[in-house]
């Protein structure tokens, strides 16, 4: 697998797509950090690492908000081949505020509107609305 990020947001859009309530990614620390970006901002329920089997598994409880995904649409915007970087004055917003986007910055992974308060930027992961 060459992008994991890109293969973490599309098994949480396709578990949305499918009405799936709970699914299970492997882990990385990155993954983790992402979900805790959208539990924070309010796209998924909540997420847990099971430790329990010979690789660490993430669990994630997807959002539904009568009866659709609380994910309308997931972009991956800096892949392997083409990486984005964005200054802290240049980040952009998501459907006019509406959505966020997710930074890799020096301070970790945080949201376009975290990483403007702390006046950061990094590379532009993916775009959430």
């Amino acid at each position: 697998m060459t992008d994991p990020i890109a293969d973490f947001l599309t098994r949480i859009r396709n578990a949305g797509n499918a009405h799936k309530l709970d699914i299970e990614i492997p882990y990385s620390k990155m993954k983790e950090s992402i979900a805790r970006v959208l539990k924070h901002e309010g796209y998924i329920e909540n997420y847990s690492v099971d430790t329990t089997g010979p690789h660490k598994v993430l669990k994630v409880r997807c959002k539904f908000v009568k009866r659709s995904h609380a994910i309308v649409g997931l972009k991956r915007v800096s892949r392997p081949g083409i990486r984005r970087y964005v200054g802290a004055s240049e980040i952009p917003k998501v459907l006019g505020g509406m959505g966020i986007s997710i930074l890799s910055t020096s301070v970790g992974i945080l949201s376009g509107y975290e990483a403007q308060k702390k006046n950061v930027g990094g590379e532009l992961l993916a775009y959430v609305w």
